[in-house]
């Protein structure tokens, strides 16, 4: 974070200070800012945001023990309360009406403050499916140009985007945030704390349908993205969407697409996947560049192709784009990680999260890449957040996997068993489709099974669990 008075985040945030011995309004703070207090560093602020399942004021003292410099609260807590040893310093505390709400208007300060300086350019991704993997392919192309923050993992929510903002530095060339939501208006607030130069909208799904409401509510919510920028912004946006494509007419910024239709400024076109990854060939610029894309799955040339956009707007050469596709081996942990290797069996762990259209991505990898003397088996859990979508959208994607000729689904977790339900419907008798309530079920049956060169995806929402089960099959079979 840049360097500021306690009186200046006093100030953004509308809070009032309680002063430790030793600390003035001009003791100055330049750590980065944490709601977790075992993240903690000394130096650092700490916001003791008030969650569903705890209160981050309980961890107050831990936070200050830890060396933090000022803690954000909402209400003035004692040395007592904060649980200080005996002897040990006192902490500034800065006292809010939302330390969430504080925690966004502190990185709106930060990052106008940053922009002002006109050496900032912020890139803003969002979608239904990508956001992560495209943020880290972006972030690998702005790293070759300077200085760089990214969201961490797939932090990019109301806390999550404002604690990526707050590592911003005066140093940093381009910051790279991941805006998720899961309800209109929540990625207007996180462009609000950092409007995006450069905006990417990768996909309109069904993700998070259920809380957003339906298909054209989540359209709404993603054009907030381009709605942000202005004139002097560029929108990279997905040509192929029908959705995302109708998101041209909401903003006033310079329009680049990409895509594999033949209008999209970034495009691909000779796509040929693999179980090593896929090949393609890029188009940009009126160059053309063969590239080997080791990341699993067909489906993630279309971040690829995002990220490309943003490289070229950002002044890459396409052989700079080039090197830094190739260079990626894996999309994120926990999706379309290949783990295993044993007797010929590959894991494909793609359970970090799941919505109908990764899911069906993921089957259609999985159908083919599978091995001509192997077996293609699909360990799949429950997609969660759809709705009034949740029935249908299971069944389909039970229907897509007898269709795609999948030889073994193994469905885990009652949330999931319209999926069997399904498969069955369709034809998968003879115990080609299995259903168990547990995972360890699932396990057990899955080291009888498996032989010699199969092919094992475990797909599911994070909610449902099965990321552990496919950590513990790679190591089963490492």
């Amino acid at each position: 974070m840049i360097e500021l008075s306690f009186s200046e985040v006093a100030a953004a945030t509308g809070g009032r200070l309680v002063l430790a011995p030793g600390d003035t309004p001009d003791t100055r703070v330049s750590g980065e800012s944490q709601t977790d207090s075992r993240e903690v560093q000394p130096g650092q602020i700490f916001f003791a945001r008030r969650g569903d399942d705890t209160d981050g004021h309980l961890f107050a003292g831990k936070a200050a023990r830890a060396g933090a410099k000022l803690l954000v609260v909402e209400r003035e807590l004692s040395e007592a309360e904060l649980g200080l040893d005996a002897g040990a310093p006192a902490v500034t505390l800065l006292v809010v009406d939302d330390a969430t709400d504080a925690l966004g208007a502190l990185a709106t300060e930060v990052v106008q403050r940053l922009r002002a300086s006109d050496k900032l350019t912020i890139v803003g991704i969002t979608g239904s499916n990508g956001k992560t993997t495209t943020k880290n392919l972006v972030a690998a192309m702005a790293e070759t140009i300077g200085s760089t923050v990214a969201s961490e993992k797939s932090f990019n929510n109301e806390v999550g985007g404002p604690m990526t903002m707050l590592r911003a530095t005066p140093e940093t060339e381009t910051l790279v945030a991941e805006m998720g939501a899961s309800g209109i208006g929540e990625i207007a607030r996180l462009t609000g704390m950092a409007q995006p130069h450069i905006g990417v909208v990768l996909t309109v799904g069904l993700a998070h349908a259920g809380e957003f409401g339906g298909i054209e509510a989540t359209f709404r919510a993603k054009s907030e993205m381009v709605q942000s920028l202005d004139a002097d912004g560029v929108a990279v946006l997905n040509r192929d969407d029908p959705r995302v494509a109708k998101m041209a007419e909401l903003t006033p910024a310079r329009i680049v697409w990409f895509g594999q239709h033949p209008d999209a400024d970034v495009r691909a076109s000779d796509i040929e996947p693999s179980a090593s990854g896929t090949t393609f060939t890029l188009h940009a610029g009126g160059e053309s560049r063969p590239v080997t894309f080791q990341v699993l799955g067909e489906h993630h040339v279309m971040n690829a192709l995002a990220a490309a956009a943003v490289g070229t707007t950002l002044g890459l050469s396409l052989d700079a784009i080039v090197e830094v596709l190739e260079a990626a081996t894996l999309a994120a942990p926990g999706r379309m990680q290949v783990l295993g290797g044993r007797d010929g069996i590959t894991i494909i762990n793609d359970a970090y999260n799941a919505s109908p259209d990764s899911m069906s991505a993921a089957l259609r990898t999985l159908a083919q890449i599978t091995k001509p003397e192997g077996r293609s088996v699909a360990v799949l859990g429950a997609m969660t957040e759809l709705g009034d979508y949740t029935i249908e959208e299971h069944l389909r994607v039970g229907l897509q996997a007898v269709r795609l000729r999948i030889r073994q689904l193994v469905v885990v977790g009652r949330d999931a068993r319209d999926l069997h339900i399904s498969a069955i419907n369709e034809g998968s008798w003879d115990g080609e489709s299995v259903f168990f309530e547990t995972q360890d079920e699932a396990f057990d049956y899955l080291l009888e099974m498996l032989t010699t060169d199969d092919t094992v995806l475990v797909k599911s929402s994070n909610a449902a669990g099965l990321q552990a089960l496919g950590d513990r099959l790679g190591e089963a079979y490492a």
